[in-house]
């Protein structure tokens, strides 16, 4: 599996401090003494810093630019010191002890495919269905459930839950996903987002924000899927000017379940509530805990999510 995985490090840097300099620091700190002993100043006592949490992130085909957007998911988990990511674009080669050192799975992976057929004198296309067992065989998919319902995560980004149509834990781990001929998005554009549940770890002490981004509506939701947070996309825009979710929550024996609809590109995926949801979502799925602040820069106006895309990357992915 190592020619399959491209793994992101940690660096420690080391700082050496002679008896000349530890002098000089304890004279400083007795002079700052007085100020740091204010109420409400005094520096909290430092926490030891858990390992990291181990995610294998699924890539390698997506009906989307998943080139582009996986080295973007990962620099976002990677940046914060929290995971450590491996990338897998060869999905299909998995083995089933391969989940077992994973703390999460995060997928960026799809088989969605059309074909143009003729039906009743018109042009249209079908969905073009890749039977899970073209993937992966019956001992990989237990493999992958057991690791989720022994208390490890799976997390959807945007589209990764486009396969295994055919797999029914798989779709209902997943909360959601596209279903050819109902599902649906307008145009691109920028629309509020608010949450449904401010309860939720992911989600608690999150205020609402802005996005430019592709909104799904009509979505066929699982069975105990909960959802967490609704955009409202624009009637201008080809919305249906109705609140449609975009965050789910699921379970799985003792494992957890995130989909993240949000992030149809690397513009997107840029937005500073993206990229608190991504992290704040994969540590939930992997741990049951969130310790992660949110980013800053968020995004509370339309103003402010428009202005995310007024870049030469982000243009011209429009």
């Amino acid at each position: 599996m190592d020619a399959r995985i491209t793994s992101i490090g940690y660096s420690v840097r080391r700082w050496n401090i002679t008896m000349k300099n530890t002098s000089l620091i304890r004279s400083v700190l007795f002079l700052m003494l007085p100020v740091f002993a204010a109420p409400g100043l005094l520096p909290a006592a430092p926490q030891a810093q858990s390992a990291p949490l181990r995610v294998m992130l699924l890539s390698g085909s997506n009906n989307h630019n998943w080139r582009a957007t996986t080295p973007e998911l990962c620099a976002t988990l990677r940046e914060c010191g929290r995971f450590q990511v491996d990338v897998i674009e060869d999905v299909a080669a998995l083995n089933p002890p391969d989940f077992a050192p994973y703390d999460v799975v995060v997928s960026n992976f799809n088989t969605f495919q059309t074909r143009a057929i003729e039906r009743d004198g018109k042009r249209t296309h079908e969905l073009v269905s890749v039977p899970v067992a073209h993937v992966w065989d019956e001992a990989v998919r237990e493999a992958f459930l057991a690791r989720i319902r022994a208390g490890g995560g799976f997390v959807v980004v945007h589209a990764g839950s486009c396969c295994f149509y055919d797999w029914p834990e798989f779709q209902r781990l997943a909360a959601t996903t596209w279903t050819y001929g109902r599902t649906s998005h307008g145009l691109r554009h920028a629309a509020p987002v608010t949450f449904t549940d401010a309860e939720h770890p992911v989600t608690r002490g999150l205020a609402p924000f802005w996005t430019y981004d592709e909104f799904w509506e009509n979505l066929v939701v699982q069975p105990g899927a909960v959802p967490l947070a609704e955009a409202v996309p624009a009637v201008e825009h080809r919305g249906g000017g109705q609140p449609a979710p975009i965050l789910f929550a699921t379970e799985l024996g003792r494992g957890r379940g995130f989909c993240l609809l949000l992030g149809h590109d690397v513009a997107a995926m840029r937005n500073p509530a993206f990229r608190t949801l991504l992290k704040r979502g994969t540590e939930w799925a992997a741990s049951g805990a969130v310790t992660l602040p949110p980013d800053p820069g968020w995004p509370a106006t339309e103003q402010a999510a428009q202005a995310l895309t007024e870049t030469p990357w982000a243009r011209k992915r429009r």
